[in-house]
């Protein structure tokens, strides 16, 4: 074969290197994720070394407890969510856009075979022309078409990427609310333990009382208490009895809650937590990481980041369209008005050929977009700085809170054992006829506070301890999906 044949096949270097060029290219701000704000990797500035640890807390973290119990629960819960459910549906119908995004990177085909009776404009037309009357006949079609879009200026490739940001986003929605539901899992099944702690104090602290009460009517009719000191007694007595309905009712309020959160009805209600008195503890200290490892975990912050990037794509997408777009269509097929025809080359039709279309001179719509498109990047970015301050904030809050809670909790204990300490003396010198039986009901009011006390201490402490791990945003890595 002679050169000259040989540089007509072979594409020039030059131009194989421009058609390369032009397919690669693409159009927009190409996306990259931004860093935090200064400080935010930081060590948390709330931690304290004899509540909390700096190791990573576990994906499962109501584990640290210990319960089994809890454990069945959480799990239940994830797999009964209707909220998931839904937003499981939502991440598909998102997976399914990043394919039909895909799809635009590949030619379209489309197929079709068909017949009708009747007159065509066209073939009428012929017909005169030719001499001959207008006739109502059949016509055929089988036809084969192709279609393709050159992505010259990467609006179908930046699609695609806004498309699985977009995906990424609805996932990192659907992690949010594992998150929620572990929490709120925890913070029912803890209440209700919580609540049969408080209520078992009561009844204690009622029973106390009740004794006492008892004991002073003995004295009464042995001539050795006055009518109003059996009356303070009894009505001691009374009010100790008085805050054993209230528990009932709240407990069993949190346990139609906890119901509620693993989705069954009432009538299915995890009875056997009625039993339980001792609420949920941590056998070690809290292991909180660092903020670098925080805004990592948490899926509200990923979700915001991804909202970004899909606006920063979308910027490509309006972009490429003040530039020419260019189709490639191919068909092959057959019309004729009889079937045999259709294979002939009478009933032959094919075709191929590029279209260009572009909207010049006039762009104000394109750009009119682009504008659009870099506000909404503004926004997604200005979005993505509130969450990660949030995110800090709620974390931080939420320790500062739990270390209160620690110190609030140690010091009722201490209040408590002093006073059972005293009320002890005062029952022994009140036997011995030492001490009045207002300084005995005093010591006693004094008890009963007190162990009520510490038992709302129990379960404020540990809906603060679920606060924090909630705010660390652990909960849904391992999570069954």
């Amino acid at each position: 074969m002679k050169r000259s044949a040989l540089l007509r096949i072979v594409p020039h270097p030059a131009l194989a290197l421009l058609l390369g060029t032009l397919l690669s290219c693409k159009v927009g701000p190409d996306y990259h994720a931004p860093g935090p704000p200064a400080g935010a990797d930081a060590p948390l500035a709330s931690l304290d070394a004899s509540a909390e640890s700096t190791a990573p807390p576990p994906d499962e973290w109501w584990q640290l407890y210990h319960d089994a119990r809890l454990d069945a629960f959480v799990q239940e819960a994830f797999n009964a969510n209707r909220q998931l459910k839904s937003a499981e549906a939502n991440f598909a119908a998102a997976a399914a856009v990043v394919s039909a995004a895909r799809a635009g990177l590949y030619p379209s085909t489309k197929a079709a075979f068909g017949g009708i009776y009747g007159r065509d404009a066209t073939t009428d037309e012929i017909l005169e022309l030719q001499g001959h009357a207008p006739q109502t006949l059949w016509l055929y079609e089988d036809l084969f078409e192709v279609g393709y879009e050159v992505d010259l200026f990467g609006k179908v490739r930046r699609s695609i990427e806004a498309a699985h940001a977009n995906a990424q986003s609805t996932e990192a929605a659907r992690d949010a609310l594992k998150v929620v539901v572990a929490a709120e899992t925890a913070r029912a099944f803890a209440q209700v333990c919580t609540l049969g702690e408080q209520l078992a104090v009561a009844r204690q602290s009622h029973e106390v009382v009740a004794h006492e009460a008892g004991i002073t009517v003995k004295r009464h009719d042995a001539g050795a208490a006055s009518d109003y000191e059996v009356a303070r007694a009894e009505a001691l007595e009374a009010q100790g009895r008085s805050a054993i309905a209230p528990l009932e009712g709240q407990r069993r309020a949190a346990l139609l809650q906890l119901t509620a959160v693993l989705g069954r009805t009432p009538a299915n209600a995890p009875r056997e937590l009625e039993s339980c008195v001792t609420p949920p503890a941590l056998s070690a200290l809290i292991p909180i990481g660092d903020g670098a490892a925080l805004l990592r975990r948490r899926p509200d912050v990923r979700q915001a980041e991804r909202r970004l990037a899909a606006a920063t794509a979308q910027i490509g997408v309006a972009t490429a369209d003040l530039y020419p777009g260019i189709h490639l269509t191919g068909l092959y097929g057959g019309a004729a008005s009889t079937l045999s025809a259709l294979t002939t080359n009478v009933g032959l039709t094919w075709g191929v050929g590029p279209a260009i279309s572009w909207s010049f001179p006039n762009q104000a719509g394109p750009r009119a977009r682009i504008a659009q498109a870099k506000a909404a990047q503004t926004a997604a970015l200005a979005a993505f700085d509130e969450v990660v301050l949030d995110a800090l904030k709620e974390t931080e809050q939420a320790l500062a809170l739990y270390g209160a809670a620690l110190d609030y909790r140690q010091s009722l204990a201490d209040s408590q054992s002093k006073i059972h300490s005293a009320f002890g003396m005062a029952h022994e010198q009140f036997l011995a006829g030492a001490v009045s039986n207002l300084d005995l009901l005093t010591t006693e009011q004094s008890l009963i506070a007190a162990d009520a006390a510490v038992a709302a201490s129990d379960a404020a402490l540990v809906q603060d301890q679920i606060a924090v791990f909630k705010a660390l945003g652990g909960g849904w890595q391992r999570a069954p999906r």
